[in-house]
């Protein structure tokens, strides 16, 4: 269901894929992250998405006027999880709240894996 958001000159419609992108997009942009996971639930196993598909890695709700997000994320070996964790709250949260003009009101952050280079 798409999000909207209404003022006197009508109706937005964003679809969730578009605040989804914008999510991903912000939380690649944050130190120690290698990249978004899609979990396969039939076997549990994680995958690295690419950049076409950053979108597969978030999850929305629309709740009361306020949107929540949960990032799954894999990390970067020898990173300050917590750290890195704070940093991608604070950034997806306000780059979606300035591009969308709709209230987060959480951003959930899911470490699926790390990744040794």
């Amino acid at each position: 269901m798409p999000l909207s958001i209404k003022n006197e000159y009508g109706t937005i419609m964003i679809e969730n894929e578009v605040v989804a992108r914008i999510a991903g997009l912000a939380a690649m942009d944050c130190y120690g992250i290698v990249g978004m996971a899609a979990k396969n639930i039939k076997d549990g196993l994680v995958q690295l998405l690419k950049m076409e598909s950053l979108s597969k890695g978030v999850n929305l709700k629309v709740t009361d006027g306020t949107i929540v997000i949960d990032l799954h994320i894999i990390v970067e070996y020898g990173t300050n999880i917590a750290a890195i964790a704070d940093s991608i709250v604070s950034t997806v949260k306000y780059r979606v709240e300035e591009n969308i003009g709709m209230p987060v009101s959480e951003v959930n952050v899911f470490v699926e894996g790390v990744r040794v280079e």
